[in-house]
């Protein structure tokens, strides 16, 4: 939801098993597609009890639908926190997530440039 908010001036917004089911924010991030400002990673645990896979497709089928630049990945079997609090136990997936982190900063720091 960061990524709608146009006074932060974001150049990207990366989502680690961000919330997509609306309760926190009283809208559904795919309700908002239409508001991004900046490309966004995604990043999912498919395991995640929290956030479902349909709710997953479903955000990622509003930002298509809006020409939102935005990339997600989901990890089978990864619970959610899987990149902090079981990072040991699924340390191929944090390792993943954060070179596609950092790949997606390089590339807005060389568009920054």
């Amino acid at each position: 939801m960061a990524a709608t908010n146009v006074g932060l001036g974001l150049a990207g917004a990366i989502g680690f098993y961000g919330a997509l089911g609306g309760k926190r924010f009283g809208v559904k991030p795919a309700e908002a597609a239409a508001d991004v400002t900046c490309p966004i990673v995604g990043l999912f645990g498919g395991a995640d009890q929290a956030i479902s896979q349909a709710e997953v497709d479903e955000y990622d089928r509003a930002l298509s639908d809006a020409g939102k630049p935005h990339t997600f990945h989901v990890y089978p079997g990864a619970p959610h926190s899987f990149f902090d609090r079981k990072q040991e136990e699924f340390a191929a997936e944090s390792e993943d997530a954060w070179r596609r982190t950092l790949t997606f900063l390089s590339g807005l720091s060389r568009l920054a440039a």
